[in-house]
């Protein structure tokens, strides 16, 4: 019974945090749309803010959330997976990301979301006397995952292949349960929602064909650059800020906020946010325009680099859809398979779980007609990602958790 509360819990704070979410998002839009240099001044404002308060009063609760989920399970000792996973980390997790969106951040719900699930069930393992913490924290994940998206295959999925890397018996029913019960929870409050809508639009032709191959290829190209990018960036963030003191320690932030306040200038707001609108707006037919996915690359690289909370699950699925439009422009595909395709191949190069990828763009389209299209541009994707970045990203991230520890 203490388990089941606690993947209840899971799926109502997923479904309050996605309401919070979106309203931050949308006020600032709102107000952009009444002052187009607001976000010349409040972004850069607003990313020194998130990241100085993560650093200073939450510690443990930078980035995406799901290196500290994946480092914890590494460690062997409650009190450092504590430092991790803690219900104050949750508050600031939660708190820090609404207010980077309220900035104009380039960020997702979706990771935060699994730290805070695998902290929940690790804090259920302990008022509960439940040995399993490993394995509480991976069905806290898992669960955290399916509820953010509504996507309860691409949460058990996710589970094994990038917070395990491997399936482990004895885990699997404690996974399941916890996806089934926050599921149901996200599905009552939210109804049965698709995250992108829905498409029937299938590969038939042989250039559709050919399609498949450009976009693993040059999706894994794109992902593999920014998650080479973010491992060795992050790296170079750490050094630099060890090395600083006093307010000269936020620059990187400030650079970072004026880096993403321009790009949302220059694109007429195109780059604030998770991405949302635009990828479902991409996979309904809607072209994005040629400059959109290189600028929401840039955005979302810069807000991952100034350590502030906030996730790239979402922006990257952004990105992708922006580069599949692009890569079939006028070739005679559609606009809406362009963008699918793209959406497998550069979010399989980003995190490498092709798997995932694909069971997460099935899901969220319900587009049942490409499955073995998508899955050989996630793994085409996937493939050429390593030749540029072999270290996994968010395996990559851990370390950094790990090291400090």
């Amino acid at each position: 019974m203490v388990f089941w509360g606690g993947a209840l819990v899971v799926g109502a704070i997923s479904v309050i945090f996605t309401d919070a979410a979106n309203w931050a998002q949308s006020m600032f839009l709102n107000a952009r749309g009444h002052f187009w240099a607001m976000p010349l001044i409040v972004t850069p404002a607003g990313f020194v803010f998130c990241a100085c308060a993560a650093r200073e009063i939450f510690p443990g609760s930078q980035g995406s959330g799901i290196p500290q989920a994946i480092a914890a399970r590494h460690f062997t000792l409650s009190a450092q997976r504590h430092r991790l996973l803690s219900l104050k980390i949750c508050v600031g997790k939660i708190g820090l990301t609404v207010m980077g969106l309220l900035a104009g951040a380039s960020v997702g719900r979706e990771g935060p979301t699994v730290q805070v699930g695998a902290t929940i069930m690790l804090k259920v393992a302990r008022l509960g006397g439940l040995r399993n913490e490993r394995g509480l924290i991976l069905a806290g994940s898992a669960a955290g995952i399916a509820a953010a998206f509504n996507a309860p295959l691409a949460g058990i999925v996710f589970a094994i292949e990038e917070m395990s890397r491997s399936f482990e018996s004895r885990t699997n029913g404690l996974v399941l349960y916890a996806v089934i019960i926050a599921g149901l929870v996200s599905l009552g409050l939210l109804g049965n929602y698709t995250y992108f809508g829905t498409t029937s639009v299938a590969v038939s032709t042989p250039l559709d064909w050919t399609m498949v191959l450009v976009c693993g290829v040059v999706g894994g190209l794109a992902g593999g650059a920014f998650s080479r990018l973010l491992l060795d960036g992050s790296t170079l963030a750490r050094t630099w800020m060890a090395a600083q003191s006093g307010p000269r320690k936020w620059g990187m932030s400030l650079g970072c906020g004026v880096v993403v306040a321009l790009l949302g200038v220059c694109t007429g707001g195109a780059t604030f946010g998770t991405g949302y609108a635009q990828a479902r707006g991409a996979v309904e037919g809607h072209a994005l325009g040629w400059y959109f996915w290189p600028a929401k690359l840039l955005a979302t690289l810069a807000t991952a680099l100034s350590g502030i909370p906030g996730g790239i699950f979402a922006p990257s699925l952004a990105v992708g859809a922006g580069l599949g439009d692009w890569l079939v422009g006028g070739s005679g595909t559609n606009a809406t398979l362009g963008a699918v395709l793209g959406m497998a191949g550069y979010f399989a190069g980003v995190v490498q779980a092709p798997m995932t990828a694909f069971v997460i763009i099935l899901e969220m389209t319900r587009n049942d007609a490409n499955v073995i299209p998508l899955m050989l541009t996630s793994v085409i994707g996937f493939g050429v990602s390593k030749l540029i970045a072999p270290e996994p990203l968010y395996h990559g991230l851990a370390k950094g958790f790990l090291t400090a520890e």
